[in-house]
């Protein structure tokens, strides 16, 4: 075999073992150095230690320092602890149950307030996991007990819980950026927009759906709401600190007055001085936030160094050179190769997550965006919308299965599932629309910073 193929092969082997069940940082790491040893063999070792003697560990040991030393991953941890610290601070039960409360003349008011608190935790937090856990445990079952119908509620949950990863401050913007080496500021701008448009479109499709079918969604009973006052002291309360917080900690960040870590370091400060306000601060809190962020940090730096070794190994090997070649020899225009370029990753996000996604297989296509002129932020935006799907689309939906994981059997996965479809379908159409308006995403960036030049 050439080595070209064997670099496919590499890729094919990967994704049937993440099929399997194996541990993607592990996997990664573990293909990296076999198939390198390989790459890099200088012939048959005369001693036991010339078996070491071989540059796929030499490769290893770079990859995990420059992980260690990027700047722009030390905004991870802050912003994870920050996430974590509101997350314990009791905060997002009052947020919900306050926005129900304002939003309850509309269609589908639960449905609503837990988008709404979905965008604004995911904002602060950016872990999926925690926002589709919490508002499983939180808003699943005030829209079970009002007679919402399962798969509609879960869908609200499921899709509201990803946006996270858009909305700025986005952890998955900060690991875009160190790998396309890109303005961070400026991919926060970019975001901006499109964040809102997004769960802007949710909101429509859920006030549209239930005037359409009230029964997905029946009205609140008159006498649970309370007077007007305590409504609006309530979203007083809950609402404006937490958001408050958030537009320091991105205003900062836009505004060039500090660094992604910098705010991410004063929002994590901002989260415990919230929790003490709240009267919600406590030392086995603070060291539960700490461990957590210590083990989601640790993940995603063995995600690096797994990541970065395989992505080496498989360009040494020929495995970038013969998708770029596929590509150029189809002589596509730019909107075409922009079309498969998403339909690719779209297809990648039924069997790998986000991550995966992004250190692996988006570096195939960054080299190829002068080629087809087209601008770096505006394609991490298109890609940033479509790794929404790799958490709603099936069989490996991990939002759904998160969901699952907290409410058992009070609904079934296929449920879940079909409760999903219709976020899929928006999600798609903010791409389209994207694509129609670029400055969408590129208007705020290039009013902030000056228009882009390659």
């Amino acid at each position: 075999m050439t080595d070209p193929q064997v670099a496919i092969m590499m890729l094919c082997l990967f994704i049937v073992l993440v099929l399997l069940g194996f541990p993607i940082a592990f996997t990664l790491l573990a293909m990296g150095v076999a198939f390198g040893y390989y790459a890099y063999y200088q012939g048959a070792p005369e001693s036991i230690a010339d078996i070491f003697n071989n540059n796929i560990f030499y490769l290893l040991n770079q990859n995990t320092y420059s992980v260690m030393e990027n700047d722009t991953l030390v905004a991870i941890p802050l912003f994870l602890f920050m996430g974590y610290v509101v997350e314990r601070a009791n905060i997002i039960d009052r947020l919900f149950f306050s926005l129900y409360m304002a939003a309850r003349n509309l269609p589908g008011s639960l449905a609503i307030a837990a988008l709404m608190t979905c965008a604004v935790f995911s904002t602060a937090s950016g872990i999926v996991g925690a926002v589709v856990t919490l508002m499983g445990l939180l808003a699943y079952p005030a829209m079970a007990n009002a007679g919402y119908q399962r798969s509609f509620a879960s869908g609200v949950i499921c899709a509201g819980g990803t946006l996270g990863i858009l909305i700025p401050p986005s952890i998955m913007l900060i690991v875009y950026a160190a790998i396309a080496e890109l303005s961070p500021l400026r991919l926060y701008a970019a975001a901006v927009f499109p964040g809102l448009l997004l769960a802007g479109l949710y909101i429509v499709y859920v006030i549209v759906r239930v005037s359409l079918n009230p029964s997905l969604a029946p009205k609140p009973n008159l006498e649970d709401v309370p007077p007007k006052r305590q409504i609006y002291l309530d979203l007083l309360v809950s609402f404006v600190p937490l958001t408050v917080l958030i537009m320091l900690v991105l205003g900062s960040i836009l505004g060039g007055l500090a660094t992604p870590a910098e705010a991410a370091a004063m929002g994590a400060l901002g989260g415990l001085v919230l929790a003490v306000l709240y009267r919600s601060l406590s030392w086995t809190k603070v060291k539960e936030s700490v461990f957590l962020t210590a083990k989601a940090t640790a993940m995603v730096c063995w995600l690096f160094v797994g990541s970065w070794t395989f992505a080496s190994v498989f360009s040494y090997l020929g495995g970038h050179d013969v998708i770029e070649n596929w590509f150029i020899a189809m002589n596509l225009e730019p909107w075409q190769f922009l079309v498969l370029a998403q339909l690719i990753i779209f297809l990648l996000g039924w069997p790998l997550e986000w991550s995966e996604i992004l250190i692996i297989f988006v570096p195939i296509f960054l080299p190829m965006l002068e080629t087809f002129g087209v601008n770096p932020y505006f394609f991490a935006m298109l890609v940033a919308l479509n790794l929404q799907t790799s958490f709603l689309t099936p069989p490996m939906a991990m939002s759904a299965y998160y969901l699952k994981g907290v409410l058992k059997n009070q609904i079934e996965l296929m449920e879940i599932f079909r409760g999903l479809m219709p976020y899929l379908a928006i999600v798609v159409t903010c791409m389209v629309l994207m694509y129609q308006f670029p400055g969408i995403a590129l208007w705020l960036p290039d009013y902030l910073f000056g228009v882009w030049v390659p």
